[in-house]
């Protein structure tokens, strides 16, 4: 064993015995997760720490399987129209809520509503716009959601009328915007329907307990349709941040898996590629940087374009991270979908990023305000945050302060716009370009940089409505392109490669796969 390794297993008995708190049985497989939820309520779930959890709790009419492909859940078959605009789906008379109510096609009406409504404000509202009449009842222009395509025919038919017709359609169906969550529940607890002793699930797990900054318990859901399948009985969620703390639990058996970039440490990468239970990659994931597009000076895309070509991402990538990852020109990752190819955007070029601040009224630097990066806790964050304020000052002659938020903080600080420039990353929610592209759409619950072009959005409402896969990958380009390399509202530094730490000789289930999604309930010990 490296010595850097038998150290890291000595810190963690220390730290294990002065871990303070009650006595708790150990469960059946003990997770990490990099942060504590912002939430659990699928209708506003956006980051992915809270959806692993949100996922094992409520199921929609498909689910995602290990290989990170939708199949029937809720919803055991489905049919489709010859013009494919209209989905019926049939649901499983066996499926039930936690409280042993029947779920019904009445239960996803009330959900998908709910996501629309503007009080909600759910981020991910917008996944809905497929549906017809989705898009004016969410915006307001037109709040009768009879008119909004989706009813339920009785109690186990729903029919969904869309827009156009959606190749990614059914991947969403495994989304966790689109679960349902039950209606009396809510009207009797209001805000406090998440809470473990209130809240009724129809999914594979119970919220038996949640900890603050301990743990979230879940116990396996006898009342589940397929609960004869699910292995795990019961599940600690930790949130832990820290890298090597993370490793210690791991290397000491208290830990079965990690699978956060974040739990990575930094100084250990080299050793750690040489371990059998280390295991790396790729999935549709880009690192990179949010511009408020509203606060000068990132008002002026010279400026934008200015930070963007004094990177030199390969120093970030094989300094830093150094998990193999690739630089990465654009949002959307190359294959994407039916084998998109993103456009080039700004590569490493500081001459050309002097001339453009020289533009922009700032020389040599001289006169540029002192700005701020915001990035979150993990070593890694912080160590590129490190390395960018150290390129831009080197390459533009600029001064950056560095700025920490724990993750919900930072998640509150981009919803507001309360930032100037921020660490960021995007995750496909199912494989295709749009997942990407989508967001920058003005009014975007998830756009979260200020930036608005009735161009970009005209150009994703046609990406919608071409059926011709290689004409809707030449008008996503042209998005992208408008979006990275002609306005530069984003700043992307380099593509995933996801990790994962967990022993494969024992631990069955855990598949790597394209949106990095791994569902509890498709785990078990060989």
């Amino acid at each position: 064993m490296p010595p850097r390794l038998h150290h890291a297993l000595t810190l963690a008995t220390a730290l294990l015995l002065c871990a303070c708190g009650r006595m708790h049985e150990r469960a059946d497989l003990v997770f990490i997760n990099g942060a504590e939820p912002e939430t659990i309520d699928p209708a506003i779930v956006t980051d992915q720490v809270s959806m692993r959890v949100s996922n094992a709790m409520f199921e929609g009419l498909c689910r995602n399987n290990a290989d990170g492909k939708p199949e029937p859940g809720i919803a055991e078959r489905w049919d489709v129209s010859t013009d494919k605009k209209t989905y019926t789906f049939h649901l499983r008379a066996e499926a039930k809520w936690s409280n042993g109510d029947p779920v019904t096609a009445r239960d996803f009406v009330f959900s998908w509503r709910r996501a629309l409504l503007p009080e909600t404000a759910a981020d991910y509202a917008s996944m809905l716009y497929i549906i017809r009449g989705a898009r004016a009842f969410n915006e307001g222009t037109n709040p009768d959601f009879s008119q909004v395509g989706v009813r339920a025919i009785e109690d186990h038919t729903l029919e969904v009328e869309l827009e156009n017709p959606t190749p990614y359609f059914i991947d969403l169906c495994a989304f966790p915007t689109l679960a349902p969550v039950h209606e009396a529940t809510l009207a009797k607890h209001k805000s406090a329907w998440v809470k473990p002793e209130n809240v009724v699930v129809n999914g594979s797990y119970l919220l038996n307990d949640w900890l603050l900054d301990d743990r979230i318990e879940l116990k396996s859901n006898p009342g589940y349709w397929d609960a004869a399948n699910v292995k795990m009985r019961t599940i600690d969620v930790m949130p832990v941040s820290d890298p090597n703390t993370a490793l210690n639990y791991f290397l000491t058996g208290q830990v079965d898996l990690m699978m956060d970039k974040g739990t990575v440490p930094v100084s250990l990468v080299a050793k750690l590629k040489q371990q059998t239970w280390f295991h790396t990659g790729p999935f549709l994931g880009t690192w990179f940087i949010r511009f408020n597009v509203n606060k000068p000076p990132f008002n002026d895309p010279r400026v934008r374009h200015a930070l963007s070509l004094a990177i030199d991402k390969k120093r970030i990538t094989e300094k830093i991270t150094q998990l193999g990852e690739r630089t990465a020109f654009a949002l959307v990752p190359p294959g994407a979908g039916a084998d998109y190819q993103p456009p080039k955007g700004d590569d490493f070029d500081p001459q050309k990023a002097r001339e453009l601040l020289a533009a922009a009224g700032f020389p040599g630097g001289k006169g540029f305000p002192l700005i701020e990066y915001l990035h979150i806790p993990p070593l890694v964050e912080r160590n590129i945050a490190v390395e960018l304020q150290a390129m831009w000052e080197q390459n533009l002659g600029i001064k950056v302060s560095l700025a920490k938020q724990e993750q919900k903080i930072w998640l509150a600080s981009m919803r507001e716009l309360s930032y100037q420039m921020t660490r960021s990353s995007w995750v496909g929610d199912y494989n295709d370009p749009n997942t990407f592209l989508e967001m920058f759409t003005t009014g975007n619950g998830n756009n979260r940089t200020g930036w608005a072009s009735a161009e970009y959005d005209m150009l994703i409402a046609d990406a919608a409505r071409e059926p011709d896969v290689q004409k809707r990958n030449a008008i996503f380009q042209r998005a992208e392109k408008l979006l990275v390399v002609d306005e530069a509202v984003i700043l992307p530094v380099y593509y995933y490669v996801g990790v994962q730490f967990l022993n494969k000789d024992k631990l069955g289930g855990v598949q790597t796969n394209l949106i990095d999604d791994h569902p509890f309930r498709c785990m078990y010990w060989k």
